[in-house]
């Protein structure tokens, strides 16, 4: 159903959206949009770092016992 939309199907739908939420409506939608997008990344970024973080924590010495002897 959704496959041969086209070009013109979207232009369409976009002046549609246009005409019912008005210019302002919408670039206000898609700054919520993007401050979304952003915090969204940025707590992906913040949990990794934290799982690296605790990976590196609870990573185990495995240097032979004989050479931290010597060191």
């Amino acid at each position: 159903m959704l496959n041969n939309i086209g070009l013109p199907g979207l232009l369409l739908i976009a002046v549609v959206v246009l005409v019912l939420f008005g210019r302002g409506k919408i670039s206000s939608l898609m700054g919520e949009v993007g401050k979304g997008i952003t915090a969204f990344k940025k707590g992906v970024s913040d949990s990794t770092e934290e799982l690296e973080e605790e990976k590196a924590a609870t990573a185990r010495d495995v240097t032979p016992e004989e050479t931290k002897d010597k060191v």
